[in-house]
């Protein structure tokens, strides 16, 4: 999953999206200047292959909310954790109107996915979490993740649990390098992976990885670990749905190595796409080193399951 760099595809941008191996485009801020404007982006994008790509944008609201002039500006997730405190119904009623507001305006362009709802437990020490989480318990993450994907599916779009198993809990960004999480196994399946595998037994549709390392269980990160995702999450959990990498070229990953040796060990764990953002030249070494791959059945079904089912919205 790649971006593109404006307002408009350049011929680069049609280049790159036309490479087997391309399976989807993740919208930036700098990709929205009005309605129009981004509508005929997604169009233009939607157009260029026959099996089209799959169109995502961060929009979980509050600080995470790329689109916002002409968009619902949708509260930080935190808000309805601390209206649930008052009134439970009322918070989950306020988490399900958010996640129908975000997925019918993205719907209306065609955006399959908004990356959400977070399902990280906030433990007051991640400044890149924080009010991102719905609550600093479990059970209230799970009670209104699922309100605000009972929205999404009435809007058509799927639901991105993440970011598994848990990134709630580290002080580290692991945008800018690699956070540990010291704590042990029985803690992280009691607290962390609770609202996960709530929400994998309700059916949730896709799941998005933390660049954290858990040293209970795997000195790999855990987005690039086979026994985090192959053994957890595939075997235990029985989640069937897609498995999204966090972005690659964030810092947290480049503990590991360069892009190859990233996106490599990440397919090799069972993640079915690898978000790379912001990096073009990143981009275009990765897919010359990976060409001897070939694309994954099986995963590009599980990805087909995300695409946007059509409710007749517009905008």
């Amino acid at each position: 999953m790649v971006d593109v760099g404006g307002l408009e595809l350049t011929a680069e941008d049609r280049e790159i999206l036309a490479h087997p191996l391309v399976g989807g485009v993740i919208l930036f801020t700098r990709n929205y200047r009005d309605h129009d404007q981004l509508r005929a982006l997604c169009d233009d994008i939607r157009g260029l292959r026959a099996q089209r790509l799959l169109l995502a944008v961060d929009h979980e609201g509050g600080r995470i909310q790329r689109f916002r002039v002409g968009f619902s500006r949708i509260p930080a997730m935190r808000s309805y954790g601390a209206r649930h405190d008052e009134d439970a119904a009322m918070a989950a009623a306020g988490a399900r109107d958010a996640g129908l507001a975000i997925g019918r305006e993205l719907a209306a362009f065609g955006i399959d996915l908004c990356f959400a709802p977070v399902l990280d437990v906030d433990h007051g020490v991640s400044g890149v979490i924080g009010d991102r989480a719905f609550s600093d318990r479990g059970d209230v993450v799970t009670t209104l993740a699922r309100a605000f994907r009972s929205g999404l599916q009435a809007a058509g779009m799927a639901a991105t649990g993440k970011h598994f198993p848990g990134h709630g809990a580290v002080t580290a960004d692991s945008h800018v390098e690699l956070p540990v999480d010291r704590r042990a196994e029985s803690e992280l399946r009691a607290i962390e992976l609770q609202p996960f595998a709530a929400l994998i037994a309700d059916g949730i549709e896709s799941i998005m990885m933390a660049h954290v390392r858990y040293t209970a269980v795997d000195e790999t990160p855990a987005s690039l670990s086979r026994k985090w995702i192959r053994g957890i999450l595939r075997r235990e959990l029985g989640f069937g749905g897609a498995v999204f990498c966090d972005d690659l070229s964030m810092g947290a990953a480049a503990v590991v190595g360069g892009l190859d040796e990233r996106a490599r060990l990440a397919l090799a764990a069972g993640c079915d796409m690898l978000p790379v953002c912001n990096d073009r030249p990143g981009v275009v070494a990765l897919l010359d080193a990976l060409k001897d791959l070939r694309p994954n059945r099986a995963a590009s079904a599980r990805l087909q399951r995300l695409y946007l089912r059509d409710t007749g919205a517009t905008a």
